[in-house]
C-alpha cells in the first residue's frame, strides 16, 4: 500500500519548465542581469522555434508575476492555476503542477526580493523622542511650552552584509535634533 500511495515521477518536460520559472525568478526578483532569453532558450528549450518559446516564456512570466504581485497563498494558487488550467490557451495540469511546486519553494525569497526592490535607498534604522519643557525664551509667554526633540537614524537598505551595514550607519551618526513648536516663534534655531 505504501508503494501504491508514493507519487510519481514529474514527467521529463516539467523539468525544463521547472528551470524556465527559476531563470525568470532570477532575472525578474534577483536582479541577475546574465540570464537572457537566448540562454534559457538554448539550454532549456533548444528545439523550440524563437517565436514558440519567447510565448511560452511570456506566458510562465506573467503568470508569475500575477502570483508574486498578489502574494497568493497556497489556497489562493490552486484556484488561480485551476482557473488558468480551464482557459482557452492557458496552461495544462502538468504545468500547473510544476507551478505549484515552485511558488511552494520560492514564494519567500521573492516576497523578500519585491519587499527590498520596493524600499528607499535609506531606511529609518532607529528614532528616539522626548517632550521637554522650554525654559528660556526671549518672550516670556513661551517659557513652560512643550518642545518635541526627535533623533532619527537614518541606513542604507540592508541589501549587504551586517559588516558594511554597521559600517554605513556609524557614518551617519544621529540626525540633529528636531525641535517642533506649535506655533512660529523667533527663537534662535538649533545650529551645530
Amino acid at each position: 500500500m505504501a508503494a501504491a500511495e508514493q507519487q510519481p515521477p514529474p514527467p521529463e518536460g516539467c523539468r525544463p519548465l521547472s528551470a524556465l520559472l527559476g531563470g525568470i525568478a532570477q532575472a525578474a526578483y534577483y536582479g541577475k542581469a546574465g540570464i537572457t532569453e537566448e540562454l534559457l532558450r538554448g539550454q532549456l528549450y533548444p528545439e523550440a522555434a524563437p517565436e514558440e518559446f519567447r510565448a511560452l516564456r511570456a506566458k510562465m512570466g506573467g503568470l508569475l508575476q500575477s502570483i508574486a504581485s498578489a502574494d497568493m497563498d497556497l489556497n489562493q494558487l490552486e484556484a488561480f492555476l485551476t482557473a488558468q488550467t480551464k482557459k482557452q490557451g492557458g496552461i495544462t495540469s502538468d504545468q500547473a503542477a510544476v507551478i505549484a511546486k515552485f511558488w511552494k519553494n520560492h514564494r519567500i525569497k521573492i516576497r523578500e526580493s519585491l519587499i527590498n526592490q520596493s524600499r528607499w535607498d535609506n531606511v529609518l534604522k532607529n528614532m528616539n523622542w522626548r517632550v521637554d519643557m522650554k525654559s528660556q525664551s526671549r518672550h516670556i509667554d513661551q517659557i513652560n511650552t512643550p518642545v518635541a526633540i526627535v533623533e532619527m537614524e537614518l541606513g542604507k537598505n540592508r541589501q549587504d552584509g551586517p559588516a558594511a551595514l554597521a559600517q554605513k550607519s556609524s557614518r551617519l551618526g544621529w540626525m540633529k535634533p528636531w525641535l517642533t513648536r506649535s506655533h512660529v516663534d523667533d527663537s534662535p534655531a538649533v545650529s551645530e
